[in-house]
């Protein structure tokens, strides 16, 4: 990582986590991460990965090392389910080596990782993944409940989806969740959905881009997230936001929204994947589905957004560019 790069902003947050101090509340966190001297930024994008290289996930890596190289990338977004089946144990669990600093070791992803957390993270210990004794292992590690990356020309808002699922809360089935910090939910949930409200108005970002782990709209097996669409959805067109990325389906998917130029990106190919299944909508709003694994980038401009789709291979499997005037385009 370019140390020269690192933002004051980034500096600080850092001292804090230095320090002991744990970011366990809704409050949202400001990164500063300056974009290329040309104005431009380039990252991938990548979730649902962490077993230990296993279900291809070392191959997918491979191919994002080359990608990264050939973008630049200035940082990688990781869209949750970091670690499997259950998280990490704690900050001496070997599978946080195992699955994350011993399988992207390609130059380019030497890169800050911004990353939020999943549903199978909360089934482990929670805390751990935001430990400053986690990223002193690996200083890339970047993971925060929720959290903006002011990039100038872009700020994106890392929004923490798990609690908001109410069947996680309800319904845990044969899983224990870890909601120390969460809890009690409605308090924590209340202020993290007005502090994203307020975050998102008071932005005057170019663009504006939300992250989290689950779906708002998808063709895939875990389908719409309803709490997302009644609590989520309408603050992210209220305040005009142009993108939502998010992991959970393990499939690579682009839907373009029917009621508002708000596009959803899924980037869950991160491992496993090839569950056999879609449930098709209207091709209105579907653009591209894959059931498999792979990653995604983005290259961005004040004035241009271009997203491309790869598979374990390295294929562009889907393209698409959107302008800052709202004038999209398919590829």
């Amino acid at each position: 990582m370019d140390a020269g790069r690192v933002s004051f902003g980034f500096v600080l947050c850092v001292a804090f986590a230095l320090s002991g101090v744990v970011f366990s509340t809704a409050e949202l966190h400001r990164l500063l991460h300056p974009p290329k001297d040309d104005g431009s930024l380039a990252l991938l994008v990548v979730g649902d990965w962490g077993r230990r290289g296993a279900y291809n996930q070392s191959q997918v890596a491979v191919q994002m090392g080359i990608i990264g190289e050939k973008l630049e990338v200035d940082f990688v977004i990781s869209t949750g389910d970091n670690f499997y089946k259950n998280g990490l144990k704690g900050t001496d669990d070997p599978a946080f080596e195992e699955s994350f600093s011993k399988i992207y070791t390609a130059p380019s992803l030497q890169k800050e990782w911004y990353t939020v957390l999943g549903n199978h993270d909360y089934r482990g210990d929670v805390e751990a993944q935001l430990s400053p004794i986690i990223r002193k292992l690996d200083n890339r590690w970047i993971c925060l409940r929720s959290f903006i990356v002011d990039t100038e020309i872009v700020e994106f808002f890392f929004v923490d989806t798990t609690p908001l699922v109410n069947k996680y809360f309800i319904h845990p089935e044969d899983a224990v969740y870890d909601w120390k910090g969460i809890l009690p939910r409605q308090n924590y949930l209340s202020s993290l959905l007005k502090d994203v409200d307020s975050a998102l108005k008071d932005s005057n970002a170019k663009w504006k881009i939300v992250v989290g782990h689950h779906t708002i709209k998808s063709a895939g097996q875990h389908g719409d997230t309803q709490e997302l669409l009644h609590q989520l959805l309408p603050i992210l067109e209220e305040n005009k936001v142009d993108f939502y990325i998010n992991g959970h389906d393990h499939c690579l998917q682009h839907i373009s929204s029917i009621n508002s130029p708000l596009q959803f990106f899924t980037s869950g190919g991160g491992s496993k994947a090839w569950r056999d299944d879609i449930n098709w909508m209207d091709p209105k709003e579907l653009k591209f589905y894959y059931d498999g694994q792979g990653f995604m980038s983005l290259e961005i401009t004040e004035s241009q957004a271009k997203f491309v789709f790869f598979d374990v291979f390295g294929n562009v499997l889907h393209q698409w560019t959107s302008s800052n005037q709202l004038l999209h385009s398919s590829i």
